[in-house]
C-alpha cells in the first residue's frame, strides 16, 4: 500500500479547516491514508516573516471575504471568529496526546476543535474550552487537562513543529504526497489529480 499523505495544519487557519473537512475523503478515494500533523504557525512566522492574512493592509479585507466565500463553496459552516487568530498550543498538544492513544479519535478531536472555533466562535486557545470540546467526544477531561502541562506532551509537540519547519512547511494547510508539497486549500484539486495520475 502507498505511503500516507502528510497533512500539516494550524488550528487557527481557516483554510486548514476547509481542507481538514475534505482531505481524508480525497485520500481514501485513491487508496491512501492521511497522517494529520498540526503545527504552530507562530513558530513558523518567526522564521518566514509572514503574518496572519487578516492583518495585512489591503489583503486582509479580501482574505476575510474569500474565507467566507470559500466556506460557502465547500458547504462548510463558517464565520470569522471574534478573536482571530488565536494561540493554538492547547489544541495542538491535545491532538498529539490523543493521537498517541487513538489516532482516529485524534482526527475527530481536530475536526471538533476546528468546528468549535470557526463555526461556533469558541476560543480554543483556552485549555478549558479545548478540554470541554474533547470531553464531548468521550475523552477524559481531567486526564487531558493534566496532559496539556505534561513535559513529555510539550516536548512531543515541539518536536513535531520543529520537524515540520525542518521539512520546509511554512503555511496551513500544507500537504505532502510522496515528497511533493502542495500549499493551500485551493490546491486540493491538484492534490486529487496528483493522486489519480501522478507527477506531471
Amino acid at each position: 500500500m502507498s505511503d500516507p499523505i502528510d497533512f500539516y495544519f494550524d488550528f487557527s487557519s481557516p483554510y486548514g479547516y476547509l481542507a481538514a473537512t475534505r482531505i481524508d475523503a480525497i485520500a481514501a478515494a485513491h487508496g491512501r491514508g492521511v497522517t494529520w500533523r498540526p503545527l504552530l504557525l507562530g513558530a513558523v512566522f518567526k522564521i518566514s516573516g509572514q503574518q496572519p492574512l487578516t492583518t495585512i493592509p489591503l489583503k486582509g479585507s479580501y482574505a476575510q471575504h474569500d474565507m467566507l466565500r470559500s466556506a460557502r463553496w465547500y458547504g462548510v459552516p463558517f464565520k470569522i471568529p471574534t478573536k482571530f487568530p488565536v494561540n493554538t498550543v492547547a489544541p495542538c498538544r491535545a491532538f498529539y496526546w490523543q493521537h498517541d492513544k487513538d489516532a482516529a479519535l485524534a482526527k475527530k478531536l481536530a475536526l471538533a476543535l476546528y468546528h468549535a472555533y470557526f463555526a461556533e466562535d469558541r476560543d480554543i486557545s483556552s485549555p478549558e474550552i479545548t478540554c470541554n470540546v474533547a470531553a464531548k467526544l468521550g475523552i477524559d477531561k481531567a486526564a487531558l487537562s493534566a496532559a496539556l502541562n505534561d513535559v513529555a506532551v510539550k516536548e512531543r509537540t515541539k518536536n513535531e513543529v520543529d520537524a515540520a519547519i525542518e521539512r520546509g512547511v511554512f503555511g496551513s494547510p500544507y500537504i505532502v504526497i510522496d515528497g511533493e508539497p502542495f500549499w493551500g486549500a485551493d490546491r486540493l484539486d491538484q492534490v486529487e489529480l496528483w493522486l489519480e495520475k501522478g507527477r506531471w
